[in-house]
């Protein structure tokens, strides 16, 4: 771990400043130490030796106290900088690398982890930069000039003591160094081991309707024991490094004083040092060792966040995929084309799509159809840009969507996924998602089109726990009507649906898809008869289809 890693400061521009008020401030702090000490030399010594009365020593007493408030208010000023400094960056980082994910595509961030070390690092991960910024950073500013500082007019005073404090200074880094390597490998160990444990733990609960319906469940919960224990044996060897640190500084830094004042008080004894300057340095040694012992404290404070920070800025460094800068007007529904496009997901021998043309007409709903796998839903990723394909290209309109702004063209997009995701909050709330600008009328309209039968100011909970499936599935819906896009793009939008509301539905939502570009993913035969057009997959492998007229609508079949 790096105490000072330049990619966090060129992320984020608070960091910077932050870094800035640190070093004012250490400078600061150093010389307020070196003032308050020479206060309390002199009035201690010209007491001792000259009767110094109460009158004249409070001049003295008052700068000493002067600075100890002054240091107070920099520490106070530090804290709330840090603070400050500290959520801003991690927002920063958070949006930084949401938009970066969304931007890598949807089958990169798939093949490179799991949902679960993703969310870890983002949330736990960066909330331990509080330790980072609102102590290890201020606390390395001063273990740097504090020490030089003071080590300097030790030296002026006693030149015997600067240079005990001078050889034995450098100790405490060299120690520093060798521990922190050691601890670093089980900083490491203790993440990683906490990315798997919360990795597997959220996959589980995904899944924990079907590990009970087969069974599974008991053995499962052996391998989270096993990961939890894994977990806490890396804590474990964590802590010890962090105590053998602290023991060690401790101990350097002890020593160190000592030989200061033991060399100190032989001289007085014997006449060969003034005893304002031996107090001067005596009092000034330990505050040469201290903000160094309280740097190594800080240091296990910092790791886990750097250690977050560093992997998403390892995530940030990585290239994306070209995307360009053309907006297209947005006057009427595009045409879209996919021109002999071939997907391969990783791990996987047989490509999801391949060498497959389609076209999708504006102002027509066509039903993309076929056998699980087929590569359906990872159609629609390509019209989103969510993913990019291995070989051929999507255009918009005749433009290739590679050369477009990708941020413009989804915002021309409403989406229906599989899975909608559903915020705490009331459905009108999530409703709103869509377009957040709409009045309540608008989004009654919306709701009353997608035969919603939730009242608007009730609590959808946490991903939408307090509704039922079919329920979550029309909100999406009635979120993507909302939207009033020019593209709309429904993936199994009927799924849970009994066949009367399932019929009732796309008679309501018939209206509000006339005019655009509308891609409906199903299995559902009534689904299929509500498109104009129907574009059948064969499954991995599919070609260019070849269109065949079928009644009202027309079929193609990508075999």
């Amino acid at each position: 771990m790096r105490p000072v890693d330049p990619r966090l400061f060129r992320q984020a521009g608070a960091a910077r400043r932050f870094l800035a008020v640190c070093v004012v401030a250490g400078i600061a702090d150093a010389v307020l130490i070196v003032v308050q000490a020479g206060a309390l030399a002199t009035v201690v010594a010209d007491g001792f030796l000259h009767g110094l009365t109460v009158s004249a020593a409070t001049p003295y007493l008052l700068v000493a106290a002067a600075a100890v408030g002054g240091r107070s208010v920099l520490t106070w000023v530090g804290e709330s900088a840090a603070a400050a400094t500290s959520a801003a960056v991690k927002s920063t980082l958070r949006r930084a690398l949401l938009d970066h994910e969304i931007a890598a595509g949807a089958r990169r961030v798939a093949a490179r982890d799991r949902h679960g070390e993703s969310a870890l690092t983002a949330t736990r991960g960066l909330d331990a930069l509080d330790g980072y910024f609102a102590r290890y950073l201020p606390q390395l500013v001063l273990a740097t000039v504090v020490p030089l500082v003071v080590a300097v007019r030790i030296l002026a005073a006693d030149r015997l003591s600067g240079v005990i404090v001078a050889v034995t200074v450098p100790l405490i880094p060299v120690f520093m160094i060798l521990v922190g390597m050691a601890s670093k490998s089980a900083m490491d160990r203790q993440w990683s081991a906490l990315q798997r444990l919360s990795g597997h733990f959220l996959e589980l609960l995904t899944g924990l309707t079907t590990l009970k319906a087969f069974g599974r469940g008991r053995a499962q919960s052996e391998v989270v024991r096993r990961a939890a224990d894994a977990q806490r044996r890396t804590t474990m060897a964590t802590l010890r490094w962090a105590f053998l640190s602290a023991l060690v500084l401790e101990l350097i830094a002890t020593l160190s004083v000592a030989l200061v004042a033991v060399s100190i008080g032989l001289r007085l004894v014997g006449g060969g040092l003034g005893l304002r300057e031996g107090l001067l340095a005596l009092i000034l040694a330990p505050e040469v060792y201290l903000p160094l012992r309280r740097l190594g404290a800080r240091y296990h404070d910092a790791a886990e966040g750097l250690s977050a920070a560093d992997v998403i800025l390892s995530r940030l460094a990585e290239p994306l995929p070209p995307s360009g800068d053309r907006v297209l007007p947005d006057a009427s529904a595009p045409r879209i084309r996919l021109e002999g496009v071939t997907v391969r997901h990783p791990g996987r021998a047989e490509p999801a799509v391949d060498d497959l043309t389609v076209e999708f007409a504006p102002g027509r709903i066509t039903a993309l159809t076929g056998p699980s796998g087929a590569g359906k839903s990872t159609l629609l990723h390509l019209i989103l840009g969510l993913a990019a394909p291995d070989a051929g290209r999507v255009t918009v309109d005749g433009h290739d969507l590679a050369g477009l702004d990708l941020e413009a063209w989804r915002a021309r997009i409403a989406w229906v996924p599989q899975r909608p995701f559903i915020v705490a909050g009331s459905v009108a709330d999530n409703i709103c998602l869509g377009r957040p600008d709409a009045d309540d009328d608008a989004v009654r309209a919306a709701a009353d089109a997608a035969r919603l039968d939730v009242p608007l100011d009730r609590q959808a909970g946490s991903r939408g726990s307090a509704l039922s499936g079919g329920q979550i599935r029309r909100l999406a819906i009635a979120r993507a009507l909302l939207r009033d896009a020019l593209v709309v793009l429904f993936d199994e939008p009927t799924e849970g649906l009994d066949m009367a509301t399932e019929e009732d539905l796309l008679a309501a939502i018939a209206p509000a898809l006339s005019g655009r570009t509308c891609v409906v993913v199903t299995h559902r035969d009534a689904v299929s008869g509500f498109c104009e057009s129907v574009v059948r997959l064969a499954g991995a492998g599919a070609g260019a289809g070849v269109g065949t007229e079928v009644g009202p609508s027309m079929v193609e079949t990508a075999a």
